[in-house]
């Protein structure tokens, strides 16, 4: 699996993914961007609670459970300098707490990106010709 982002010009980038394009700024108070897209790090946000929120689906279908149409997963990150310190994932649902729960620890352990965040993997920086 693999994503290029394309620079663009001051902080914008085009990203492809697949038949898909993304686009990606900062917001001009932040970094002098042109908020034209989502930053990096809402898109890793985005991914950890679309993530979340598909394994719940995954889960919860092999239980025979059926999800609500209202059912919303919001990823909070905390700042720490040039990272997050602290991640939350929340999960909102008219579904009752105790058909909930259970399929939140479950959901944690297919959750490629919640598994990629835990297990820190090791990140290594290339040039490669062009």
């Amino acid at each position: 699996m693999e994503v290029t982002a394309y620079w663009s010009g001051g902080y914008r980038c085009r990203v492809e993914v697949r038949q898909f394009r993304l686009l990606a700024d900062e917001p001009p108070e932040v970094a002098g961007g042109t908020d034209t897209g989502p930053t990096p790090t809402e898109l890793l946000l985005a991914s950890l609670a679309t993530c979340f929120a598909m394994a719940l689906a995954h889960v919860a279908r092999k239980r025979r459970v059926e999800l609500p149409d209202d059912l919303a997963v919001t990823a909070v990150g905390h700042h720490s300098g040039p990272s997050f310190s602290a991640l939350r994932v929340e999960v909102r649902s008219s579904l009752p707490d105790e058909h909930l729960r259970p399929l939140l620890e479950l959901a944690g352990r297919v959750c490629y990106v919640s598994n990629t965040l835990r297990n820190a993997p090791e990140v290594e920086y290339l040039v490669v010709p062009g």
